[in-house]
């Protein structure tokens, strides 16, 4: 609609998670790489939590990229209010396994002879939960009980946890201490400081073909404040500030333009998270946004084999 307009080659600010924006904050950089790394590693049981549109999802998608371009098996669960019967029912099929057993004890029998075929062979099988705040207890047991099938050189089944930190919280259950007790790596996802916010607007845009920033440097400071750095908000005030500007025949964003929006949004301070950005050790935000082509970092890359994620074109 607004494309053309403003010399891009494409929408810089969909809602639809895609790799090609992955926006490289400490947190996501970490989150990416130590996932990556724990699967290959075998670590077993990993969780990463986040806000509400803090780009969990688009971590997920850049991690089974890379498991894609490795050819590693892996099942992904995005639908997580499901009977235990039934979510053991769906990794057996999204694991290719042909017409599973409707017997629970048949199924996990099953499972556990793929799993260890693959793993004679010295191959990798990852279970992916998106959503994982909505798994019940029963679910949650039975995830446990995945995480005993092992030998003696590590885990059979990788499984990656994914959720709000409505998570968190119930994995602090009393009942659910022995699952807790089983998780090798943790991660958490935070809001964007203002800086890295214009570091995540000012990408996304070159990403998308234009040389020119488009937005203001107040307008950035308007979306940071009424989006309170959650990238799916910016990306969806950005959006109609665009199409506002656009409408306007405006060739550069305000900060009026980001008011306007907001109110039509009905995006107050008081409907946001409250959870803070990151500090660094300096006490002042994180703010490592300025290389697009930044690889991952703090992993062993020679154990993992990653080689870095392309961000840009």
């Amino acid at each position: 609609m607004y494309a053309s307009f403003f010399k891009l080659q494409r929408n810089p600010f969909e809602i639809s998670p895609d790799p090609q924006f992955f926006f490289r904050t400490d947190a996501h950089n970490e989150a990416l790489a130590g996932l990556y790394y724990g699967i290959c590693a075998h670590k077993g049981f990993m969780v990463m939590t986040g806000e509400v549109g803090t780009g969990k999802t688009l971590v997920v998608r850049c991690l089974l990229q890379l498991l894609d371009q490795k050819q590693l098996a892996y099942a992904y669960m995005f639908c997580t209010r499901l009977s235990s019967g039934e979510f053991l029912q769906d990794v057996a099929s999204d694991l290719g396994i042909s017409e599973p057993p409707r017997s629970k004890s048949q199924l996990l029998r099953q499972l556990q002879s793929y799993l260890l075929r693959r793993g004679e062979k010295g191959l990798y099988t990852a279970l992916v939960i998106d959503e994982a705040q909505h798994l019940d207890a029963e679910v949650l047991e039975e995830i446990r009980l995945l995480t005993n099938l092992e030998t003696t050189r590590g885990k059979l089944l990788q499984i990656v946890l994914v959720g709000q930190p409505e998570l968190d919280a119930t994995l602090e259950s009393h009942n659910l201490r022995q699952l807790k007790q089983r998780i090798a790596m943790r991660f958490h996802l935070h809001p964007l400081s203002e800086a890295q916010t214009r570091g995540y607007i000012w990408d996304r845009i070159r990403q998308a073909g234009s040389h020119d920033p488009i937005f203001s440097v107040p307008a950035i400071h308007s979306v940071y404040v009424h989006s309170g750095g959650i990238p799916r908000l910016i990306n969806i005030l950005c959006d109609n500030a665009l199409i506002s500007a656009f409408a306007a025949g405006i060739t550069e964003v305000s900060d009026v333009i980001v008011d306007e929006v907001a109110s039509d949004l009905c995006l107050t301070e008081s409907n946001l998270p409250t959870e803070p950005p990151p500090q660094s050790a300096s006490g002042t935000a994180e703010a490592k946004v300025e290389e697009p082509w930044q690889e991952i970092s703090g992993y062993e890359k020679e154990k993992s084999g990653y080689k870095g994620v392309r961000t840009a074109n």
